[in-house]
């Protein structure tokens, strides 16, 4: 009653391979960017009209299309709620955490949006994947890990403090050794954040042995580029 059947039914058809080679060879991208609209429109209760469609996309093999999907993901799992982003969603944002640096760009760009929509549990089990973002196909791709840093500063909230240190910390300590230099200073933010998330929670003890190893690791540093990131860390503080 809200789409006329014939119009969702061509819709639909944008997905066969056979109108890509006969109707227009980006047919399957705009049917994925189109898609969040068409759920808007459509509802929850209507989503299993669109799911079948939605998993081919997600497994298309152009990647354009699969990274049309990684940065609309976020959208699609407010419009379909929890239950059902937990059921459908996450396994397809497993999938595109996997994939290619041009499609994990897109759900990285909007991390923060997507976990916080799930469960306390479920979202627990991103911790340890967080760290495979650092690892990327081209180590050029500074503006990945970058970004990267620039999600963690809003993750932050998301996890207790002890899951801060025993996860995050390692990466924020990782990416303050960045060869690009734009990268080191987003993530001396991140350092600083991380102690504010300690001593904001009352987590003096996490937060002194943090202070600990950055003065270790960077204050001690036999290079001058460590020290130099040390007096930066206080300066942002």
């Amino acid at each position: 009653d809200i789409i006329p059947q014939p119009l969702l039914d061509q819709y639909l058809s944008m997905t066969d391979p056979a109108r890509a080679q006969t109707v227009d060879t980006e047919i399957a991208k705009h049917c994925a960017y189109s898609l969040p609209g068409v759920a808007l429109t459509l509802g929850r209760q209507n989503w299993h009209c669109l799911k079948d469609t939605y998993e081919t996309l997600a497994s298309d093999v152009q990647w354009k299309v699969r990274r049309t999907l990684a940065f609309s993901i976020h959208e699609l799992a407010v419009i379909l709620g929890d239950q059902l982003t937990a059921a459908d969603l996450v396994p397809i944002f497993n999938g595109f955490l996997k994939d290619l640096d041009e499609v994990r760009i897109g759900v990285l760009k909007h991390l923060y949006d997507f976990l916080k929509l799930l469960h306390a549990d479920k979202r627990r089990e991103y911790l340890y994947q967080l760290q495979e973002f650092v690892v990327t196909d081209n180590s050029r791709n500074w503006r990945f890990r970058y970004e990267l840093a620039e999600q963690l500063i809003l993750i932050l909230e998301l996890y207790n403090p002890n899951d801060v240190y025993d996860y995050l910390r390692h990466i924020a300590l990782t990416l303050c050794s960045d060869k690009v230099s734009e990268v080191r200073w987003i993530s001396f933010k991140l350092v600083v954040a991380i102690l504010q998330k300690f001593y904001a929670n009352g987590a003096n003890a996490l937060g002194l042995n943090f202070i600990n190893e950055l003065v270790v690791r960077f204050r001690h540093c036999s290079k001058w580029v460590g020290r130099q990131a040390f007096a930066f860390i206080c300066q942002v503080g």
